[in-house]
């Protein structure tokens, strides 16, 4: 059961990822006027750049359990942990918990954190 929960987080962390890169495309720079052009390819590159690492850690979490290896996991758990912990609580903040986001990041840390 450990190692389904865990398993699960990393499936729901690459699917928010997902949904957060692609809704970053379509609805946020679709719209944004940033200047000048070349800080809008930053920002664009940035907002990426979490997507790419948030699936990179979803992939961890998938694969822990076929580690074998009692800290490679914790570490794993503890650092995703963090990370997904950290992130919901600045997306709820900053959108004063209107954005589904923070609910998503949140059901990854109890998910990791019970199948630890």
């Amino acid at each position: 059961m450990r190692d389904l929960l865990l398993q699960c987080a990393g499936v729901v962390t690459i699917a928010v990822a997902l949904i957060h890169g692609i809704l970053g495309e379509t609805k946020v720079f679709a719209r944004a006027r940033i200047e000048p052009e070349r800080l809008r390819t930053l920002i664009r590159l940035v907002w990426q750049a979490s997507t790419v690492a948030w699936i990179g850690g979803g992939a961890l979490l998938i694969a822990a359990p076929w580690m074998q290896s009692e800290p490679a996991r914790h570490w794993i758990v503890v650092t995703m942990a963090g990370v997904f912990g950290f992130s919901a609580l600045a997306n709820a903040w900053a959108t004063s918990g209107r954005h589904f986001g923070w609910m998503a990041l949140t059901a990854v840390v109890v998910m990791a954190v019970a199948g630890y």
